[in-house]
């Protein structure tokens, strides 16, 4: 009885690098595998939307952490249903920033929720823009404001909240929270 074919890894002839793409192909032939039993996810994907072409940092094989905020891009794409109200919720449990006057590090958590006009931030984008404030000197109350003041500038939303909810320093927790209404 043949034994049955998995769908291990897509897109493996599509790897850049050789070594990685041997060390699969070995892997799976341990397996008991030959390579005219794979299948690989190229065959079965549809075809590449021409709506997401402009995702550049998605696409990319190599990610580049931006150092700053000002260096950072959110991209986006597409809203496919610009007629309904619905919320889009990205939660960030693992925030960093620094503190302007004592270069201290500040944790906490972000939470951005928008209604979507004709635009729809990428989350990609978005993990490395909030990743680019690790080392920017701003306060908490700044920061919330300059992710709301970032997210209207990119999708122009219907509606946004931005939530900042900071872990405690010197006993006291900080909650900002900033709103934008288009209407």
């Amino acid at each position: 009885m043949p034994k049955p074919v998995f769908l291990i890894l897509p897109f493996i002839n599509n790897f850049h690098n050789e070594c990685i793409k041997k060390e699969i192909t070995l892997l799976i032939q341990r397996q008991g595998f030959e390579n005219s039993q794979l299948i690989t996810m190229k065959k079965i994907m549809p075809i590449k939307n021409d709506h997401y072409k402009s995702l550049t940092i998605l696409k990319s094989v190599k990610t580049k952490y931006p150092a700053s905020p000002d260096e950072a891009k959110l991209e986006t794409f597409d809203n496919q249903y610009p007629n309904r109200d619905y919320w889009i919720t990205f939660d960030c449990p693992e925030f960093t920033s620094r503190c302007p006057v004592t270069n201290q590090p500040d944790f906490g958590k972000i939470t951005i929720r928008y209604i979507p006009n004709k635009k729809c931030i990428e989350s990609k984008s978005l993990k490395l823009y909030l990743f680019s404030f690790r080392n920017h000197h701003t306060f908490h109350e700044e920061v919330v404001n300059r992710i709301l003041d970032d997210v209207v500038k990119a999708c122009y939303p219907k509606k946004a909240l931005i939530i900042g909810d900071f872990n405690p320093r010197g006993g006291i927790s900080i909650k900002v929270e900033a709103e934008f209404n288009a209407e």
